[in-house]
């Protein structure tokens, strides 16, 4: 007779040597008060830390979620509001953490943003499916948040 534990055993355990993923965030679904995407990105930020895994992670934020890529100012102006961008320190923790963050053209020439609208490092691409078709082209993995 086995005795159950109230503990996680982990039954597949992964670890990489080598990442290489496109997210292609295109709304925000929440788990919390934290959009998935953005737990999502900081977990596999975490794995690769812990594998010291060699990494090469791209965010691309487009439609609906174009504007977790703005400062505080710009933010406030999208979103109607005065208390800033609450996804900055997040998103400012990837980049340090080596996440590429992207933002899609098409969404910023949409809304009226311009690259000065966005959080320092944030990327500005062509437009999202042709930023994402062009890297899974070069091999990396997508996947889709929504």
């Amino acid at each position: 007779m086995t005795m159950e534990t109230n503990e996680l055993r982990i039954d597949v355990p992964v670890k990489l040597a080598r990442v290489k993923n496109v997210f292609s965030i295109a709304s925000l679904s929440f788990e919390g008060d934290l959009p998935a995407a953005l737990f999502h990105l900081k977990l596999l930020m975490d794995d690769v830390g812990a594998w010291n895994a060699s990494a090469q992670v791209v965010a691309v934020f487009h439609t609906n979620a174009g504007h977790v890529t703005l400062h505080d100012q710009s933010y406030n102006s999208d979103r109607n509001i005065d208390t800033g961008n609450p996804y900055k320190g997040l998103l400012v923790n990837l980049i340090d953490r080596g996440a590429r963050i992207e933002l899609c053209g098409a969404t910023a020439q949409a809304h009226g943003w311009t690259n000065a609208d966005t959080l320092k490092g944030v990327q500005i691409n062509t437009d999202a499916m042709a930023r994402t078709t062009e890297l899974v082209q070069q091999g990396f993995v997508m996947i889709s948040e929504s």
